[in-house]
């Protein structure tokens, strides 16, 4: 069962994170703008079940490549950190995908953009992701809550608490904060 175990951190500011990224060797990979949509069935069972499906569109800000990927994440699991089971596959076209699902009778309950930059630092990958209007964070994923507690101390933000929620839940309540119906939001 392939796992996401990942952590994430409420920061001011990427530059910091960036610098010590740099200073300890890590490796810069990319720097994408995703566009991502959710879905779930009408009634919202997928979500009340703590399944989510997303299928994310990349734009590659160094080479313009682009790519699609298709995730079914599952229920978390026990622990202090965010881990859950997560299926992935690459699709070849985004908007054919979305027709496949909303013909299957799944429905888009938010779209958002995302700015992310990833780094590899022993063992886990490092994002820094800008999403639309809820903050910035500094994600941490890697195979083991001890790598991750280690990558997290060798940054320097092991001070720092772990933002328990999703970026989709974030982004559910700004929307319904706001009263955006239409539940698209995208990076300014």
């Amino acid at each position: 069962m392939p796992l996401e175990i990942e952590l994430k951190l409420r920061v001011e500011s990427h530059e910091p994170v960036r610098e010590r990224l740099q200073s300890l060797g890590a490796a810069y990979l990319s720097r994408v703008l995703e566009s991502n949509s959710i879905f779930d069935r009408p009634d919202g069972s997928l979500r009340k079940r703590g399944i989510g499906l997303r299928l994310r569109r990349t734009v590659s800000q160094d080479d313009g490549e682009v790519s699609a990927t298709l995730t079914l994440k599952g229920p978390r699991l026990e622990g202090q950190m965010k881990s859950r089971e997560e299926l992935e596959v690459l699709v070849d076209q985004a908007e054919t995908t979305a027709r496949i699902l909303e013909t299957l009778g799944l429905v888009p309950i938010l779209r958002y953009q995302k700015r992310r930059e990833s780094w590899e630092l022993s063992q886990c990958r490092v994002e820094l992701d800008e999403p639309p209007h809820i903050g910035i964070f500094v994600e941490i994923e890697g195979p083991d809550e001890s790598r991750i507690r280690a990558a997290q101390k060798s940054l320097g933000l092991d001070r720092i608490a772990h933002q328990q929620e999703s970026y989709v839940r974030m982004l559910l309540e700004y929307c319904a904060e706001r009263g955006i119906t239409d539940r698209i939001v995208d990076l300014p």
